[in-house]
């Protein structure tokens, strides 16, 4: 066959050449081409990625219709639309607690202190705007802080016996700050505190969601091993600081999540300077490259890095997420550029990663 004649065939080796570089396979084997049709001289199709979120997409459109027109000079148009259908764990465990979620990330950090609420929020609000369908659980049963970030007052309703999670920027959100007087302290137990995890889990109604975040508590308690016992994770994502003190603590919480098979898809670092809004000068507070760092020694991504910024501050405060309310500020951006690695992640964890069996852990 004459390769510069368009067919069906003609045009899928021509897409062979393109490659995915987060999967490292072409689209073709992949099975993203969908619905591919040849008329005349044109030619159309879909690619249809594991993400919405895609921080490749429009590369991987650029490169088709390049690797096309290479390849068979004689074609006239190519239309190309770019889909998406995440992605969800291999294998799902019959009888799953929640059947519909495709993916499940914990959001931890070694210490408190370190932004990771602001981080998780802001994240699962970037992966909403990407037209993913998100929810986010408050893990911090002792000091739930997503309510006032995303400046929700209302409280949870109840529905067949299945409590509805509030809605809220176009995420599906649940907090044990719904649910008790935020001028009272909650003195609970270990048991407490991992009954209301599982209660999160198995009376909440969350329906089909592509991601499920949940902003845990810091450290490596009862809340974290509840969480891994009760559902299998398709991974954790950890937020530290730059500071070389951090280290070992981060090390600690990522060598619990290796020692239940919960893979760490990323390293984020916050606070990782300031940029003076009047002059623009870089101060690094903090110190530079821990979290790099860290990433690089135990052999995980290494997401990016968010600066402190006061516009992130007062949104906090407020309950404007600044992905939300400042959409093309530079902080913004950054965060949205996070979210999508992440998600990229979750692909390449989905589409890559062997099942392990889970571990069981016995709480004292």
């Amino acid at each position: 066959m004459d390769n510069h004649t368009l067919s069906v065939e003609a045009v899928l080796s021509a897409l062979r050449r393109v490659v995915d570089p987060d999967l490292r396979r072409d689209i073709v084997s992949l099975n993203f081409v969908r619905d591919l049709a040849v008329k005349g001289s044109n030619v159309s199709f879909r690619i249809e990625l594991t993400t919405p979120a895609c921080p490749v997409r429009e590369q991987l459109k650029d490169a088709s219709i390049r690797a096309i027109r290479d390849a068979i000079p004689t074609v006239g148009s190519i239309e190309v639309e770019m889909t998406s259908r995440v992605v969800g764990r291999p294998n799902p465990q019959r009888g799953a607690i929640i059947p519909d979620v495709k993916n499940t990330i914990a959001v931890a950090s070694g210490k408190g202190g370190v932004g990771k609420s602001t981080i998780a929020v802001n994240l699962a609000v970037a992966l909403a705007q990407d037209s993913a369908r998100v929810g986010i659980v408050d893990m911090d049963v002792y000091g739930p802080t997503v309510p006032t970030m995303l400046g929700i007052t209302d409280r949870p309703k109840v529905h067949k016996q299945k409590i509805l999670p509030v809605e809220k920027y176009g995420l599906k959100v649940m907090s044990i700050g719904f649910l008790v007087d935020p001028k009272t302290a909650i003195i609970w137990r270990g048991p407490m505190a991992s009954g209301a995890v599982k209660q999160f889990l198995s009376d909440v109604d969350w329906g089909e969601l592509d991601y499920l975040l949940f902003d845990m508590p810091p450290g490596t308690g009862d809340v974290q091993l509840t969480l891994v016992q009760t559902i299998p994770l398709t991974g954790a994502l950890v937020v530290t600081t730059p500071q070389d003190v951090s280290f070992n603590i981060v090390r600690r919480g990522m060598q619990m999540f290796e020692k239940v098979n919960v893979p760490v898809l990323g390293v984020i670092e916050n606070m990782s300077y300031y940029l003076c809004s009047h002059c623009g000068q870089r101060e690094e507070i903090f110190g530079s490259g821990g979290g790099r760092q860290i990433a690089g020694e135990l052999q995980v991504p290494f997401l990016g890095e968010v600066p402190i910024n006061i516009s992130t501050r007062i949104g906090g405060d407020a309950g404007w997420p600044i992905v939300y309310s400042d959409p093309g500020s530079d902080q913004a951006q950054i965060i949205r550029h996070i979210a999508r690695n992440l998600a990229a992640q979750v692909s390449i964890r989905n589409m890559t990663a062997e099942e392990k069996p889970a571990i069981e852990i016995s709480l004292p």
